[in-house]
């Protein structure tokens, strides 16, 4: 959604996996690295953030935002951008097979990614899912539900992504 969101508003998106994938393919396989690839990935993608938002240029960022590992990486971006948060909803269960449908038919993400739901279902067995815990900060948020299609419907998607924040009034 976000590639296709971010066509409709005419603006670039930075998805948080991209960025990643982007890593490995500089420094060469995971196992090789001596960094810690998910820092690394995680600094990269805000530091890109950052650096458009000072250029006034409009983004949709995209990444599994969980509240307690990117909460300080959202909250200073407040200051400098009318965040909107759009949160795909889907049943844990659904979300995990379209995991491991994406990873089996694409080998290489595994190079990049690791995917242990993915190379455990190669193997025939189940790793237990993990819970999500959605973002909890004080900005506009749309639940979107992607079990089939989106609801509410795409033109709706796109309208809350471009509505403006209310300014505040001065007059008492």
């Amino acid at each position: 959604m976000a590639h296709i969101l971010a066509q409709a508003v005419r603006c670039p998106a930075l998805c948080r996996d991209e960025v990643k994938e982007g890593l490995v393919n500089a420094i060469g396989e995971i196992e090789e690295s001596r960094r810690d690839l998910q820092q690394e990935a995680y600094d990269a993608f805000f530091d890109a953030i950052e650096l458009l938002l000072r250029h006034h240029v409009t983004l949709v960022a995209e990444a599994a935002f969980q509240h307690e590992r990117w909460a300080h990486g959202l909250e200073p971006l407040r200051e400098m951008a009318n965040i909107r948060m759009i949160l795909c909803t889907i049943d844990p269960e659904l979300a995990r097979k379209r995991h491991i449908a994406r990873g089996l038919a694409d080998p290489e993400r595994a190079r990049f990614h690791g995917d242990r739901p993915v190379v455990a279902a190669r193997e025939g067995r189940e790793l237990p899912i993990g819970e999500y815990e959605p973002p909890r900060l004080d900005v506009p948020m749309l639940h979107v539900d992607t079990i089939d299609g989106y609801k509410p419907c795409f033109e709706e998607i796109i309208a809350f992504a471009l509505a403006r924040r209310k300014r505040e009034s001065n007059s008492d």
